[in-house]
């Protein structure tokens, strides 16, 4: 039996078709979720967050440009958000772009100003948590990339 029958979808599309899916299923679901007020940007707002409700977290968004690569307490940061979202079986992943990010996302709305987006996370409106087909194709993306020991995968957005 394979993944595809047990979650009664259709087979994971191999290669880059995939991966550029999955970029724009992410950029659906950041738009999405920003609208239904689902959305916390930054690394002390999402750390806070899943410090205080780790269930209420559905998924957890990780950017870093080039030169963020050399930022050691960010990449500290990083290490014990991707270890938190683990224990809690929070699907994560990275984007090489945080421009990309920002043309998606905004703005802060309270105060316009740009806004930390290094992590972001996606939370559940409401008990009855949310079902957006978006959400569920980068859940998917995300168990096959563990399948293929890729536990943080890479996710290029759309232009």
């Amino acid at each position: 039996m394979t993944l595809e029958e047990i979650h009664g979808q259709e087979p994971v599309p191999a290669g880059h078709d995939w991966i550029q899916g999955a970029g724009k299923a992410l950029s659906e679901l950041l738009v999405s979720a920003q609208r239904r007020g689902c959305l916390t940007a930054g690394v002390y707002e999402s750390a806070k967050l899943m410090n205080v409700d780790p269930d209420n977290v559905a998924f957890c968004v990780l950017a870093a440009d080039e030169e963020d690569e050399g930022d050691i307490a960010l990449q500290i940061h990083f290490t014990l958000i991707q270890a938190f979202c683990c224990e809690n079986d929070i699907d994560i992943v990275r984007v090489n772009d945080v421009g990309k990010l920002a043309t998606i996302v905004g703005p802060s709305e309270e105060s316009g100003e740009p806004r930390d987006l290094h992590c972001i996370l996606i939370t559940n409106p409401n008990e009855d948590g949310w079902k957006d087909p978006a959400l569920e194709k980068l859940n998917l993306f995300c168990e096959e990339s563990r399948n293929v020991n890729d536990w943080v995968p890479t996710i290029p957005l759309p232009e």
